[in-house]
């Protein structure tokens, strides 16, 4: 037996002898034949069997390298493979990491550029220099420290670190812009660079700790997006940190060496010219309107709420819709077929070459060079929703990687709606979804999960779900998780079967030793295990009327007919039954165009019609699950880092001014910021997301930098002597260009990718928007709107004290 094991030998194997001693043989009683198992996955390649090998990396390694060790092997194992056997590489995911690592790097080195110009534009060269070389300084310690914490670089850190970029100089430009002007009244080098880090430690402390404040909450967000976009917060904290190091340990220092060697000169012609303009500008036109709008502060006060309910009204009307992740369009695209249980596997095979051929076509129509490469999976489904491919005689799938999206002008969903012209509709087909991997949050737009107790139910739930989403304009690759299986039949014991002994496990037994056939030996030949199973011959297995001649085996010996023994029922099953808290579940899926319909506007219109008319009609209940569920469980956890955000905001800027009310004005900035956002959005033509959410929290620490340097101004010069009035005019002016700075530098830094073109990034774009677009608004409503504030609340205070004078406390004669 342990000796070689093929067809021939398994025939000679010696299994009794007769009565007069002779062998009978294997070979004597039945056919020895080696097939493959059943329900297997056979892959093909342009026509010709194939065999895929996916490669993965560990959770830990880097994405680069192990691509690198993959192209060294293919090199190396490429020459020695025997002819007429070939690899081709496809979906090669690190392609993607590679190309939006390089994308974000140009668009950083572009950011950076224009920050660097703003910067000399504004400030002395040599000031400017050394402001911007904290940019390089502070990247530096910012990316140790990440490495110490085992982060990494990817594309969410360095987005983060583009983001920052601006946010770097704000703390240098603020002490810069100030030792420089102090500087230019004649103060001594030493004196202007330590003044101007003495004076501007406080404010720059607050304003840094602000925008910490804003962006801790978001440590904390939990699910899928909170491991996605963890990195944004963490890279921005450390920036800031490493900035305030860099602003009051090392730049006062370049700075008195800066002062020393320009010894009061006076400035080149061009610069001569720009400041002048700049302070004719400031004295001029800016003074009068900030004049205005402090004297006509119900008027400003009214423009900016009408700016809040106009966007308001952009949201609330469905001009402006909300997607939670805007998922990177992918290159992998599938067409997954379903047929009915017991559909022979020649059937299901020829019609996925013809959907095979539809692609090709497809490819033809509409330009051609599309297609890179496409694979046969006979025997398996597409995975869908997270669930991995079913296998079965009755599933197939055609898997094709189609040319980088950046190097298309067809989009997936254009090339699916042409695909599914070509292909056709045979009898017997219950289900082809084409469907097209996505990248980033896992799962599909829509998840709707059914429970019930009644699996029929369930499944009839489900198909009345599937035919209403057929219905709605941008919904496709519509598919259940619970596909019918094969039809089954049902026995139960006869009376007389019971009282000869006959059991419901030995029936069992008995029906599936001789039609699923007994397992009498498992063995192993070159790594491959076999199995060596006893079963009644193809022609008896496969016809129904074979069930009439089976017989029985009972205790004694004796036999009885299946007709006798049990009583059959037929009904459907299927193939897999999911169960989800408890319960028997089955879960609809689908994806959105984007450019046809809106996922939350689909749920809502699912939620207030179909779904309640399912529960009255089936008794099941429903619930949004996939990204649904982290939508809700995303935003939940940011509303409530939100309420911490500003509470933290708050007790720092009191703790800066010393005051409850003052702290309140500079975060009335804040909704401000927020409108700036969404009104950009409406501007670019994109929808608000869950970066979007993000930018926002960050905006909220951003526009309240400037207010706090403004307001310690407007204190200083009120200690001086000058009138509500004329301090808050004058805080303003000369705030002015460390306000553009601060601002400028900002936007500039996320400027190039704000217009980035390529389909990778654009997910990140929402993000770049609320910056951009807050921080542009919110800059002229700290010069406009936080003095007219300020104005109305001394005021309001100098009225109530005027009415109550034992407010302002007991006043001493110290003479």
């Amino acid at each position: 037996v342990s000796q070689q094991r093929d067809e021939l030998g398994f025939a000679r194997l010696p299994l009794v002898t007769d009565a007069q001693g002779q062998l009978v043989r294997v070979g004597d009683v039945g056919q020895v034949e080696r097939r493959p198992r059943p329900n297997q996955v056979a892959v093909s390649y342009q026509g010709k069997p194939a065999v895929e090998l996916l490669l993965q990396r560990s959770a830990t390694s880097d994405s680069l390298k192990s691509a690198a060790v993959m192209q060294d092997w293919l090199a190396r194992t490429r020459p020695t493979l025997p002819p007429g056997v070939q690899l081709t590489v496809y979906d090669e995911s690190w392609t993607l990491i590679q190309d939006r690592i390089n994308l974000l790097l140009r668009n950083g080195a572009s950011g950076l550029v224009l920050v660097v110009l703003i910067l000399f534009l504004f400030l002395n060269g040599r000031v400017a220099f050394w402001v911007a070389i904290g940019i390089p300084t502070s990247f530096m310690l910012t990316l140790a420290v990440v490495y110490l914490i085992g982060g990494s670089i990817n594309m969410i850190s360095l987005f983060a670190l583009i983001m920052a970029l601006g946010i770097i100089v704000d703390d240098a430009i603020v002490v810069g812009e100030d030792a420089l002007s102090h500087y230019q009244t004649g103060e001594n080098s030493l004196q202007a660079a330590e003044g101007g880090a003495r004076r501007m430690f406080a404010p720059v402390l607050s304003s840094s700790l602000t925008t910490i404040a804003a962006f801790i909450p978001l440590l904390v967000i939990g699910g899928i997006i909170g491991k996605i976009l963890h990195d944004i917060p963490v890279v921005v904290i450390c920036v800031i940190l490493a900035s305030l190091l860099e602003s009051f340990l090392v730049l006062p220092g370049h700075l008195r060496h800066s002062f020393l060697h320009m010894h009061h000169a006076v400035a080149g012609p061009f610069r001569q010219r720009w400041d002048a303009g700049f302070a004719r500008f400031r004295d001029g036109p800016f003074r009068r309107l900030v004049t205005r709008a402090v004297d006509y502060r119900w008027v400003t006060i009214a423009c900016a709420l009408a700016a809040m309910i106009l966007v308001i009204g952009l949201v609330k009307g469905g001009r402006l819709g909300f997607t939670f992740f805007p998922n990177v369009e992918g290159n992998i695209i599938t067409a997954s077929a379903q047929f009915v249980a017991g559909t022979p596997p020649a059937q299901v095979q020829r019609y996925i070459r013809q959907v095979e051929q539809g692609l090709y076509e497809t490819d033809q129509a509409l330009g051609g060079g599309l297609v890179r490469a496409a694979a046969v999976f006979d025997g398996q489904a597409a995975a869908s929703g997270g669930n991995p491919g079913q296998q079965g005689d009755q599933f197939a799938t055609v898997q094709a990687e189609l040319i980088p999206s950046d190097h298309r002008d067809v989009r997936n969903e254009q090339f699916l709606d042409e695909w599914h012209k070509h292909v056709a509709t045979p009898p017997g087909l219950e289900n082809l979804a084409l469907t097209s991997r996505r990248g980033g949050h896992p799962g599909r737009d829509l998840e709707v999960r059914l429970a019930g107790s009644d699996t029929e139910t369930l499944k009839q739930a489900g198909q009345a779900l599937v035919a209403a989403l057929q219905g709605v304009p941008g919904v496709s690759g519509i598919e259940d998780d619970m596909p019918y299986g094969p039809q089954q039949m049902v026995f139960r014991l006869t009376p007389l079967a019971e009282s000869r002994g006959l059991t419901v496990a030995e029936v069992g037994r008995q029906l599936r030793g001789a039609l699923d056939g007994h397992l009498a030996q498992i063995y192993n030949q070159a790594e491959e295990e076999v199995e060596v199973r006893v079963m009644l011959p193809d022609a008896e297995r496969y016809q129904l009327a074979a069930l009439r001649d089976f017989m029985f085996v009972l205790k004694d010996g004796t036999r009885m007919p299946l007709h006798s023994a049990i009583e059959l029922t037929e009904r459907r099953g299927f193939k897999a039954v999911r169960h989800a808290d408890g319960r028997r579940a089955i879960t609809v899926y689908a994806d959105v165009d984007k450019a046809q319909n809106n996922a939350n506007v689909i749920r809502a219109q699912l939620a207030s019609k179909v779904l309640p008319e399912l529960v009255a009609r089936y008794g099941v209940d429903w619930s949004y699950t996939g990204r649904a569920e982290d939508q809700r469980d995303t935003l939940h956890d940011m509303g409530s880092g939100a309420l911490v955000a500003l509470a933290m905001i708050y007790i720092v800027l009191a703790w800066v001014f010393g005051s409850y009310g003052w702290p309140l004005v500079v975060m009335s900035i804040i909704p401000f910021g927020i409108v700036g956002a969404i009104f950009g959005h409406w501007v670019m033509g994109i929808d608000l997301t869950i970066l979007s959410m993000f930018g926002l929290f960050g905006l909220s620490g951003i526009v309240v930098n400037d207010s706090i340097i403004l307001v310690v101004f407007y204190k200083q010069l009120r200690t001086q002597g000058l009138s509500i009035r004329e301090a808050v005019v004058e805080a303003s002016c000369q705030r002015l260009r460390a306000v553009l700075l601060t601002s400028l530098t900002t936007i500039a830094g996320l400027l190039p990718l704000l217009f980035e073109t390529s389909l990778q990034a654009q997910f990140l774009i929402p993000m770049a928007v609320s910056i951009s677009f807050g921080l542009a608004l919110t800059t002229f409503l700290v010069l406009l709107e936080v003095p007219v504030l300020l104005s109305g609340m001394e005021a309001l205070k100098a009225r109530i004290l005027a009415r109550w004078p034992r407010l302002a406390g007991p006043v001493v004669d110290v003479t």
